[in-house]
């Protein structure tokens, strides 16, 4: 009698049993669906938020490209003094300040596009330098003319940092 009656027991327990499994399974899944929705909703109106942001932080920085670009630097800020390092001195000072002040703007562009900004500035300041050691130069006027023909012949660093900025607004967009 005792093993019809644990005979009995098993045959209402086993169902029982597979339907509390298949009940915990199909609430498992569905709760973790949930989540992953929550989550994608979360991230898509971060992302909303962040476009903005994203956007401005490049806009800003083909600004500070537009600045440096050696041909209107040299428009833009004139000689205080005749010395070319002087001149030159100045010019590198207005790169730094400028880029200083965009600094926190990195935190919204991706780490290649902040390396080419940082590349192009580096190598605007080397070219203000290189010209106000060359021997030709021997003032402020002669290092402006200077710089000019010789962007006249290479392409800007800062036209190329913006060419890559326009590049990768257009795949995020």
């Amino acid at each position: 009698m005792n093993s019809d009656k644990l005979l009995e027991l098993l045959f209402y327990t086993l169902p029982a049993l597979i339907t509390g499994g298949v009940a915990y399974y199909f609430f498992f899944t569905f709760t973790q669906n949930e989540d992953k929705k929550r989550q994608f909703l979360l991230l898509r109106a971060n992302q909303k938020s962040a476009l903005p942001l994203r956007l401005q932080a490049y806009e800003r920085m083909a600004l500070y490209m537009e600045r440096i670009s050696l041909t209107k630097i040299l428009i833009r800020i004139a000689p205080i003094s005749e010395q070319q390092n002087d001149y030159a001195n100045l010019l590198i000072g207005h790169i730094e300040q400028e880029f200083e002040h965009n600094l926190t703007q990195q935190i919204y562009m991706s780490d290649e596009c902040w390396t080419i900004i940082a590349a192009a500035k580096n190598t605007t300041i080397q070219i203000i330098r290189n010209a106000a050691a060359n021997e030709k130069v021997i003032d402020a006027n002669s290092l402006r003319e200077f710089i000019l023909n010789d962007s006249l012949e290479k392409q800007s660093p800062s036209n190329t940092a913006l060419a890559y900025i326009k590049n990768e607004v257009k795949a995020f967009i």
